[in-house]
C-alpha cells in the first residue's frame, strides 16, 4: 500500500531501551525517573507522570531487576511512605535515553522523506522481544556450572553480592547455550516465593535464600503481595495468603528472607 498524501502522514513511534530482548527503558519511565529526582518520592512521582503508585513501584522494581546497578534507592518509613532518590548510574541512563531518542527522531524525519512503502516501514520497525508473565525478573551472569547426566545446577550472579541458583536439565543448558560469564535471565513467578521472617531460626533445604527488607505488604481478598528489596537494590516479590502475612506480622520496613527453591527458577536468555 503505498502512501497518497505525503501531507496528511508522517512516520510517528516511540522508543525503548532493551535489555536482552526485555523493555528496560521507555518515554513513561524516563519520565517516572525524572520526577523520582525531581520530587524524591515515587508516590508524588507516580502522580506526576499520571500513573497508578502500584504501576510506578513495578517500573522501579523493573528496571533496578534488569539493570547492572540500581537506577532508584528507596527507603521505607516516614510521612510519605519513604524517600527515594536516583543514583548517578540512573542519571546515565537518562541521559542515554534522551540522546537515543533525539537520534531517533531525525532518523523518522529522513526515513518519512524517503520511503513511500507502509509495509516496508511495518516490516523495518517490527523487533523481536521475549514476554513473561513471571513477576521476578532477574539479569544476571552465569557464575557456576554443575553439569550431571540428566540435571545441571546453574549459579547466576544477580549483583549486589546475590546469586540465584537454578535446577534445569543439561539438555536447557546446552539449547541456551550457558557458559560462565553468560549473561542470563533468572525468572520466578511471584507463587514460587516462599517469605519468612529474618529471625526465624530454622534449616532449609530451599538453595536460594535471598534477605532484604520488606518495602511493601499489601492485603488482597485472600492472597497478599509483599516485596522485598535486597542488599543490592533489586526487588523480591511474594503472592502469599493474608494468614501468612498475619502470622509473621509483616509490615514496611522489616527484615525478611525470600526462600525460593532451585527447582522453581526458570532460566532464559535474549534471542
Amino acid at each position: 500500500m503505498k502512501i497518497a498524501d505525503r501531507k496528511q502522514t508522517r512516520l510517528a513511534g516511540s522508543i525503548w531501551l532493551d535489555k536482552s530482548e526485555q523493555r528496560f527503558l521507555g518515554q513513561k519511565r524516563v519520565e517516572l525517573l525524572r520526577q523520582i529526582a525531581a520530587t524524591g518520592s515515587i508516590t508524588h512521582a507516580a502522580k506526576a507522570a499520571n500513573l497508578s503508585y502500584k504501576a510506578a513501584w513495578d517500573a522501579v522494581s523493573a528496571m533496578n531487576n534488569m539493570a547492572d546497578q540500581p537506577l532508584v534507592i528507596s527507603a521505607t518509613g516516614g510521612k510519605d511512605g519513604g524517600g527515594s532518590r536516583i543514583t548517578e548510574y540512573g542519571l546515565r541512563q537518562i541521559q542515554l535515553y534522551d540522546a537515543v531518542e533525539s537520534e531517533y527522531r531525525r532518523f523518522l524525519a529522513r526515513l518519512g522523506e524517503k520511503v513511500h512503502d507502509v509495509d516496508e516501514l511495518v516490516n523495518f520497525m517490527r523487533r523481536l522481544m521475549m514476554q513473561t508473565s513471571a513477576r521476578n525478573q532477574f539479569l544476571g551472569r552465569v557464575n557456576g556450572l554443575k553439569l550431571g547426566p540428566i540435571n545441571a545446577e546453574v549459579s547466576v550472579d544477580i549483583g549486589g553480592g546475590d546469586q540465584i541458583t537454578a535446577l534445569v536439565t543439561t539438555n536447557s543448558v546446552e539449547n541456551l547455550g550457558l557458559v560462565e560469564g553468560g549473561e542470563v535471565y533468572a525468572l520466578v513467578k511471584a507463587s514460587s516465593v516462599i517469605i519468612m521472617s529474618s529471625v526465624e531460626k530454622i534449616k532449609l533445604s530451599a538453595r536460594n535464600q535471598l534477605r532484604g527488607t520488606v518495602t511493601s505488604c499489601k492485603k488482597g481478598a485472600v492472597n497478599g503481595e509483599v516485596t522485598i528489596q535486597l542488599a543490592g537494590g533489586k526487588t523480591v516479590t511474594a503472592i502469599i495468603t493474608n494468614d501468612s502475612i498475619d502470622s509473621l506480622g509483616l509490615k514496611e520496613g522489616d527484615p525478611a528472607v525470600a526462600v525460593i527453591k532451585s527447582s522453581s527458577v526458570i532460566l532464559g536468555v535474549g534471542l
